[in-house]
């Protein structure tokens, strides 16, 4: 039986991707082994959002053949949609499939002897634009992740997704239900909704149909999944009456991750994002009021061309001010082909990882703080499949990381536990699981 392994770069959506692709692999007869182990095929799943995908993509190319100095490399993802002609020079690469053949690897891969030049199948994202093809992980971890929706059509200057995966497209609301529900029979109690714009849920051949809202309804009525939480939402897609919803919800987790970017609307405004900051705190404070516990994410790009230090300030007393529960900080990279990359303004990179830092700082404060306010509450914990150092890991509802005593038992399993003490590596201990506990 050949064996095939898997390294994947970037966001849940190509986790999703990847865990799809493997089943193609398994049905094709092939023995899915561990990335270290030595495999008769390696598929990378590359991603374009990530600095330096150039040189990760490298590395992994390289870790593969050390395992298995002969085997049959091939590269996906957005990278390989974006730069597969840099990527076929890489030493070691046999094949690069665009964004329309990644889900046919199988059929391309009907040879394993390696070329002198590696074979490209790749054609103009416009092709895929109007061909969603889903994909979810399982088997992987203790949560499922679920496409619902691939591309974009918004115009953030900064941004390549649009050119790597093109434009807004999505699954059924009936084909969504029913692949949550086989995921609920498999035994998973968690599903994660992922999408490149996932609020613009419901446009299909081009075509607005349904809305995300429409989906949010239809989920909660799946038997069998215990939670539902929402990967990532922008805030001029998530309306009042999908938080309103998520509060009084059976199965959606009070949860959000909403992109900003800026705290500064003249930033917001040359990334042409699609609100102004006030927009953002009207969100926020509205999940609070209807949802006091709700854990809050926040991705924010540092060193943006035309960022001042004034700026920059800006951003970090309205992040500081923002009843926020975490922050995703990404450090801004110049892309080809985008429109920021031809901006003025172009910030030190010594500034950018200053920045950086300052953000990273604030963002575990606001995790502690979020954390601490849990101290003495009851909550559901999913435990996950990890063991370190006697102890094992799981998430509230509300995304709170808790650890407890490694028990086999408890993999997949929610339990009911207290929050006790936070610890000073940043992670929550919970007084026993099992039965609830009194305040």
């Amino acid at each position: 039986m050949k064996k095939v392994a898997f390294y994947t770069l970037g966001c849940k959506l190509n986790f999703s991707e990847t865990s799809t692709i493997g089943r193609l692999f398994t049905d094709a007869g092939y023995s899915v082994v561990d990335f270290t182990a030595a495999a008769d095929v390696y598929v990378i799943n590359t991603c374009s959002v990530t600095e330096h995908a150039d040189k990760k993509c490298r590395k992994v190319v390289k870790e593969a053949l050390k395992y298995a100095p002969n085997a049959y490399i091939t590269i996906v993802g957005c990278y390989a949609q974006l730069k597969p002609v840099e990527i076929a020079e890489i030493e070691g690469v046999d094949m690069v499939l665009g964004a329309a053949e990644k889900f046919r690897i199988v059929e391309y891969i009907s040879d394993l002897t390696k070329n002198p030049k590696a074979v490209i199948h790749q054609q103009n994202i416009e092709k895929v634009n109007h061909n969603f093809i889903a994909a979810y992980s399982i088997g992987d971890r203790t949560r499922t992740f679920l496409k619902v929706q691939d591309g974009c059509d918004y115009p953030c200057t900064y941004c390549t997704i649009p050119l790597a995966r093109g434009g807004s497209r999505s699954d059924t609301i009936e084909n969504v239900v029913n692949r949550a529900t086989q995921i609920a029979e498999s035994g998973v109690k968690e599903i994660v909704l992922t999408g490149v714009n996932l609020g613009d849920f419901g446009i299909r051949d081009g075509q607005r149909e349904d809305k995300f809202f429409d989906l949010v309804k239809a989920l909660d009525e799946v038997e069998g999944i215990e939670r539902i939480r929402i990967s990532s939402i922008e805030p001029n897609l998530l309306s009042n009456e999908i938080i309103e919803f998520v509060a009084h919800s059976k199965r959606f987790v009070p949860h959000f991750h909403i992109p900003l970017q800026s705290g500064s609307n003249k930033i917001l405004g040359l990334m042409k994002r699609r609100y102004q900051r006030e927009l953002y705190t009207e969100r926020v404070a509205t999940i609070k009021a209807l949802i006091p516990n709700c854990c809050i994410g926040v991705d924010v790009i540092v060193g943006f061309p035309g960022e001042t230090h004034e700026d920059f300030l800006d951003t970090y007393q309205f992040l500081n001010e923002l009843d926020i529960s975490y922050l995703h900080v990404f450090t801004y990279s110049e892309r080809e082909q985008t429109a920021a990359a031809e901006m003025k303004g172009r910030v030190a990179g010594s500034t950018r990882a200053d920045r950086s830092k300052m953000l990273h700082i604030l963002s575990d404060k606001k995790r502690r703080a979020f954390y601490q306010s849990q101290i003495g509450t009851v909550g559901e914990v999913l435990f996950e499949d990890d063991q370190k150092d006697g102890f094992m890991h799981g998430f509230t509802k509300n995304y709170v990381k808790v650890k407890a005593k490694y028990d086999p038992v408890m993999v997949n399993e929610i339990k009911t536990v207290k929050l006790i003490e936070l610890t000073a590596d940043g992670e929550v201990e919970v007084a026993e699981t099992g039965e609830v506990l009194a305040h």
